[in-house]
């Protein structure tokens, strides 16, 4: 059976479970400290291995490149179509939100049992405080953040992924430059390195149908009431259809430009979707995407080693989307007046507010609120507003990082296309050397 079938009938056992769990009084309990542990393991062991596949995976594609012009080229081409989505992205979110207006339906009855649940909300909080802490930088902390001071520790942490990357081109271009017969037993190491990590992502992915039933199951059982859920559906429709749309226009993009066939691309990229639905993060699926880009749609490891990562860190079509919804959803709900500049603003900072971004869980709101506050939304209100949409949040969470998964893999398709660096797809297996090994 294909892999996406197997995590297919993982997520949709992992629902049904989680339904039934939720009539005992004993379930969420059972779920969270019996079966919710294995998805965790299964995220941990794919954040295990991205940094390592970043930066052997992209010391390798830039050293391939033989030319420092072609990474230049790739490097430009790469963020000014990162940014192009991401502006179209926004664009859309705003126009369905004026159109539909979903802040007008909310009832102050609403508004004010949301606030008593989650105004005070831990989770809500600490995203209140990340938020101030980063608009208290510098305007050009962004690019001191990007270089490491000890890149042993940036390695240590997942969310010092520009970092790393950072330190991995310059280590590539490095290898390029300095003489071919000393480069060679680098490369060397460096190609065997990545080959393991693939192959460990593929032993990884032998766990995926059991990780995302776990996954999904304490989603379930942990899902807020839901009558409240029930008066947010307007909006959480509104985000949904914004990123179905946007999901159209990457598939227009592969039909037209790469030549492909979207139901092609979207099967052998379906995998990778369906983790990014089960993790809600971008990092954590990161492994999987390089495996399915490269093996499965046939792009050059050289192009996929820098444009994925980069894409992970920097590409939050669906997130920037759901800030634009967000953003005049709250402030309608709390007749906030927004003018036709405000949604300019709204424009400029939800893209800029996505470079650079966590690729983690909830990142989206820590950027929502630098977005409200952009547009002078009162202070006093950010936690209200917040807990307006936090019901809502983590399901649309997993839908809007099913979207910056399917924007990656798409502009590392185009972009191979551009360069001519895309071929037919060759699949490895995690067994494929097996028996020659063992008989070895």
């Amino acid at each position: 059976m294909a892999l996406h079938w197997q995590i297919l009938i993982g997520m949709a056992a992992g629902i049904l479970f989680g339904l039934l769990m939720t009539q005992f009084s004993w379930g969420a309990n059972f779920v969270t400290d019996w079966i919710a542990p294995f998805g965790t393991i299964f995220v941990k062991l794919l954040k295990m291995i991205a940094i390592p596949l970043i930066f052997a995976s992209l010391i390798k594609g830039v050293a391939d490149l033989q030319d420092i012009s072609k990474f230049s080229k790739i490097g430009g081409r790469t963020i000014i179509l990162y940014i192009f989505t991401t502006l179209i992205a926004i664009v859309i979110g705003l126009f369905l939100v004026n159109v539909i207006q979903p802040g007008s339906n909310i009832s102050e009855e609403t508004i004010q049992t949301l606030t008593a649940s989650y105004a005070e909300n831990a989770s809500v909080q600490k995203k209140l405080s990340t938020a101030t802490s980063q608009q208290n930088s510098g305007p050009l902390t962004f690019l001191v953040d990007i270089v490491p001071d000890n890149i042993f520790k940036a390695s240590a942490n997942n969310g010092s992924m520009l970092q790393v990357i950072f330190f991995a081109i310059l280590f590539g271009i490095g290898l390029l430059l300095i003489d071919k017969k000393k480069a060679r037993p680098v490369k060397d190491v460096i190609d065997g390195i990545n080959d393991v990590i693939l192959k460990i992502v593929d032993l990884i992915m032998l766990i995926a149908p059991y990780a995302v039933f776990a996954l999904l199951a304490k989603v379930i059982v942990t899902t807020a009431d839901p009558a409240l859920l029930k008066s947010l559906l307007t909006y959480a429709f509104t985000v949904v259809g914004g990123l179905l749309i946007m999901l159209c226009v990457h598939l227009t993009i592969i039909s037209l430009y790469v030549k492909k066939n979207p139901i092609w691309f979207l099967k052998q990229i379906s995998p990778a979707q369906l983790l990014a639905f089960s993790t809600s993060s971008s990092a954590a699926t990161l492994p999987v995407t390089m495996e399915r880009v490269t093996e499965h749609v046939g792009v050059d490891k050289e192009v996929a080693s820098f444009v994925l990562p980069v894409g992970a860190t920097i590409n939050m079509d669906g997130t920037s989307l759901y800030q634009a919804v967000a953003a005049v959803f709250i402030a309608t709900a709390l007749h906030h007046d927004i003018t036709f500049a405000d949604q300019l603003t709204i424009v400029l900072t939800a893209l800029l507010a996505s470079i650079g971004s966590a690729a983690v869980p909830g990142a989206g709101m820590v950027m929502l609120v630098i977005v409200l506050e952009s547009i002078g939304f009162p202070a006093d209100k950010l936690a209200v507003g917040l807990a307006l949409i936090f019901a809502v949040d983590r399901p649309l969470d997993m839908c809007r990082t099913v979207l910056n998964v399917t924007g990656d893999a798409t502009v590392s398709t185009v972009i191979a296309k551009s360069v001519d660096k895309i071929s037919d797809p060759q699949v490895q297996n995690w067994d494929d050397h097996y028996d020659t090994n063992i008989k070895s």
